[in-house]
């Protein structure tokens, strides 16, 4: 039974970043004025889409999950900063709380490793 919840924890958090991936590509304003906001290129949106669809591939399939655990971690952690807008946005807390928590399941992740159900190791 923990094999098959892994997978089925790996999977719901991978759709998170291959949908975040897929958005970036299909509409990348928004993303590009956040990067711009902080004062880094808004050219950045193309390596940040490719990380997140080979992020969230990289969960479903197996290989070197910790590692990309690890990585989205800290993606996740990093990202909240974008939405650290107390008071132009309040609504924006939740999804600092969102990524803290998402990043928190993916430490965990990082912890107990992918389980048997993966395609490669």
């Amino acid at each position: 039974m923990s094999d098959a919840l892994n997978a089925a924890g790996r999977l719901l958090i991978a759709l998170l970043f291959i949908g975040g991936a897929v958005q970036k590509l299909g509409d990348p304003g928004q993303v590009v004025a956040m990067i711009e906001g902080i004062g880094l290129p808004g050219g950045l949106v193309w390596p940040v889409a490719l990380f997140n669809l080979l992020a969230g591939i990289a969960l479903l399939t197996g290989p070197r999950v910790r590692l990309w655990a690890l990585l989205l971690a800290g993606y996740c952690i990093f990202t909240a900063y974008f939405h650290w807008q107390l008071r132009a946005d309040p609504w924006q807390v939740t999804i600092v709380v969102k990524n803290f928590a998402i990043a928190g399941g993916l430490m965990i992740l990082a912890a107990q490793g992918p389980g048997r159900w993966v395609i490669r190791r």
